[in-house]
């Protein structure tokens, strides 16, 4: 996992809409959150209708809020541009949801599942990366984003942000034949 206090890593990436989005068109927020979501994995379709009302939360907030869909979407077409604009409109996506085809920023930022989240502050540097909550398919926990808005109202608050993180859990981000970061750990 990326270590606290790391700087974000950089990026420009590409909307489905041909939309460039970078790390620096959120340099004046209070801070903000990196999520590494798709369109087919169920972790991620448990979460997403609560992800697209705690996104417009953040940013009424002043808080900046992207998500990077990193899948290869050649293999796995629910996750191409066309069907990310359908995702977008159906669940209200306000925030930027960008396109990682090369993979790279997934692998600066040591991604591994979808979801994966980061909250970095203002200064770009990470202190929070880890799970939305402990909800998951057919475990019957609610969906309530519980770990990482304590972690967004405690930096918004200026209160020590807990390091005792929980890894978050999904379906393993799907890489493309041969481009599997060092990190990768099958089985």
């Amino acid at each position: 996992m990326l270590e606290l206090g790391t700087e974000a890593p950089e990026f420009s990436l590409k909307t489905p809409n041909g939309e460039f989005v970078s790390l620096n068109d959120f340099s004046q927020k209070k801070g903000l959150i990196v999520a590494f979501i798709c369109n087919h994995c169920p972790f991620v379709k448990m979460l997403r209708e609560s992800i697209s009302g705690f996104a417009k939360d953040c940013m009424d907030k002043d808080l900046g809020f992207v998500a990077i869909n990193s899948n290869d979407s050649e293999n796995y077409p629910d996750d191409s541009p066309e069907k990310m604009l359908e995702e977008i409109d159906a669940f209200d996506y306000r925030f930027p949801y960008l396109i990682d085809s090369n993979q790279e920023v997934a692998k600066a930022y040591r991604a591994a599942c979808t979801p994966d989240f980061y909250l970095f502050d203002a200064g770009m540097k990470l202190v929070y990366r880890g799970q939305y909550d402990s909800a998951r398919p057919g475990n019957g926990k609610e969906v309530t984003g519980q770990d990482l808005k304590n972690a967004v109202d405690a930096l918004l608050s200026s209160s020590p942000i807990s390091e005792n993180q929980i890894p978050s859990i999904g379906c393993n981000i799907k890489w493309k034949s041969g481009n599997e970061p060092e990190y990768f750990k099958k089985g």
